[in-house]
């Protein structure tokens, strides 16, 4: 089996467990606005069906007044509305038929596009209310949740919410009407029959009531296991390179296998829980139509058997077959609704569990913005240790910074050195606020950073990390990344500065040129000075520079500092 560690989930699957009724939660907080697409496709779902439960009253009807030489009547509709020759009888009936089914179609197709629409402007609202709220998120939730897990909650599970909002939706009012209606119309036409038609009613809900509670906690599963397949997946992908220079394809392959075996084994897990339950589902169904079928058709042809009384009409006995045969297929299609909704309610869960996650780096929404005047920065005793979720409350990390005392005089340089893991980068971290400290201050001028706005701190801090991270898309796009509305001079000039200018000049397409999934297609070296240039453009007050110029050649290097030389001349400058 796999080593790999289990996933750290916690406080998502604690705010699951909060949530109640996800799949309300989502309609009232995504619904507001498309709530009237919602209402009008209800509405005419509802029509739809009522509209195809009228032409079998127009069949049997004609056959008992036309072919029958019975009186021409229609449930819930006066005599003296009806016409009495048989030819006006016939014409009647083929009208009645034609404008219902004319009805039907016309209402399923504003049914469809108003469901279709609420649907996918509620996935879509969803989607980006989630990674937006991910995006608030501090860095620590990053650290401990993989990539794949959170891909597989803003894909999957809001593509399995919309199928539901539309599919399962749908059959379910489908369900409602044609059980209430052809329920209705049963008893109208013979109240004894229908009582051995919706015999099954019972034992079905009964059977259905055990699913749920069967199949609830198997889908909360398979939904965990698809975010571990998705993050070998994507972490393995992302490093096929160190996977093909170590020569462990054999090794990633079996932890491929188990993650994979793990999700096959929860998912056939609730498959033979489901293909057990519809085919019994049918059966239960398909009872009810064939003690109807036998005792009506024993009435039809020598009266009412044992305790019945009254007559049964060949029409009428056609009608409620061919009602009864419908009242079975909604029956039949229940499991599959309930099917749905489980899923979609273990989808909304786990998406209400990363939108309801708190963020531990809280921002007053009243918040002044950061004012930089000469850019001084002081550490003011600073403390500050990496938590996970189970010694968060505890306080039990060791402490990684300690005693941090320093002050920066605006315009100043401060070099940070040290070995590998002393905690230099994390000390700018906080300055950025990806992380908070546990004790102590930072201040700039003299405002605590965590008193202001974090998009007034962090556009005034330009930051280079030794990490380089290149967006898909152009060179241009990238060196502009942040400064939106840069021009073409300044995104050259900010090139030049980092000594980028004649590496670019010599691609393909020049500063089009595109740059493939996270820079690829550029060396380290080249990715590190796009990645300088974009800082460079930015013009921030405070520049960071975490090895900045690690994987660059010597003789690129001191090309580099002397721009950056420049570019600290009249800010300050923390540098590792």
């Amino acid at each position: 089996m796999s080593t790999e560690p289990q996933l750290d989930m916690e406080a998502i699957e604690q705010a699951r467990e909060d949530i109640d009724h996800p799949l309300w939660e989502l309609f009232m907080r995504f619904g507001e606005g498309n709530r009237r697409w919602f209402i009008v496709g209800v509405l005419a779902s509802i029509g739809s069906r009522f509209f195809s439960l009228i032409p079998p009253v127009f069949l049997g009807v004609a056959i008992d007044a036309i072919f029958g030489e019975q009186p021409f009547t229609l449930p819930f509709v006066p005599t003296a509305w009806l016409p009495n020759s048989e030819m006006e009888q016939f014409w009647f009936a083929v009208a009645g038929m034609a404008i219902a089914m004319v009805g039907q179609a016309i209402l399923i197709f504003v049914r469809a596009s108003s469901l279709n629409l609420f649907s996918h402007r509620v996935k879509h609202e969803a989607r980006t209310a989630t990674y937006q709220q991910m995006q608030r998120l501090d860095m620590d939730f990053f650290n401990e949740v993989q990539t794949g897990e959170l891909m597989s909650i803003l894909s999957n599970d809001v593509n399995r919410l919309e199928k539901f909002l539309n599919d399962g939706m749908n059959s379910l009012f489908r369900l409602l009407v044609m059980v209430v209606g052809i329920g209705g119309l049963l008893l109208a036409i013979n109240w004894q029959l229908a009582l051995v038609a919706l015999l099954p009613v019972p034992l079905v809900a009964g059977f259905t009531y055990l699913f749920i509670k069967t199949i609830q906690p198997k889908y909360a599963e398979v939904r965990s296991t698809v975010g571990a397949v998705n993050s070998r997946l994507e972490n393995n992908l992302g490093g096929i390179q160190v996977i093909k220079s170590s020569t462990t394809e054999s090794y990633e392959s079996d932890r491929v296998e188990d993650v994979s075996r793990e999700y096959f084994d929860a998912n056939w897990d609730a498959i033979r829980t489901r293909i057990k339950f519809f085919p019994g589902l049918r059966v239960l169904a398909g009872l009810g139509f064939v003690i109807t079928f036998l005792i009506g058709g024993l009435w039809v042809i020598s009266g009412p058997p044992g305790p019945f009384s009254g007559e049964l009409r060949t029409g009428m006995f056609v009608v409620f077959i061919l009602y009864t045969q419908r009242f079975v297929w909604p029956m039949s299609q229940f499991g599959q609704i309930i099917n749905m909704y489980q899923r979609a309610r273990a989808s909304s869960e786990r998406i209400f569990g990363l939108m309801n996650e708190p963020n531990r780096v809280d921002e007053d929404l009243d918040a002044p913005d950061l004012t930089v005047t000469d850019g001084r920065v002081a550490y003011d005793d600073v403390a500050f240790r990496y938590e996970d979720r189970e010694t968060q409350e505890s306080g039990a990390a060791d402490p990684i910074l300690e005693n941090i005392d320093c002050t920066v005089e605006g315009g100043e340089t401060l070099a940070l050195v040290g070995p590998t893991g002393a905690g230099k980068s994390t000390v700018l971290k906080l300055l950025l606020r990806m992380y908070d400290v546990d004790d102590g201050e930072i201040r700039i001028d003299g405002q605590n950073v965590r008193d202001v706005t974090l998009r007034s701190l962090r556009d005034s801090i330009g930051y280079v990390s030794q990490d380089t991270f290149l967006f898909y898309g152009s060179v241009a796009e990238n060196i502009r990344y942040g400064t939106f509305d840069a021009d073409r001079e300044a995104v050259i000039e900010a090139a030049k500065m980092a000594e980028a200018h004649e590496f670019i000049e010599n691609l393909p397409d020049g500063y089009d040129t595109e740059v493939g999934e996270r820079g690829v297609k550029l060396s380290g070296g080249q990715r590190q000075r796009l990645s300088i240039a974009r800082a460079i453009l930015k013009d921030p007050d405070i520049l960071v520079l975490d090895e900045a110029t690690s994987d660059v050649d010597t003789e690129t290097e001191m090309l580099i500092q002397r721009s950056i030389d420049e570019l600290a001349d009249d800010r300050t400058t923390f540098a590792i």
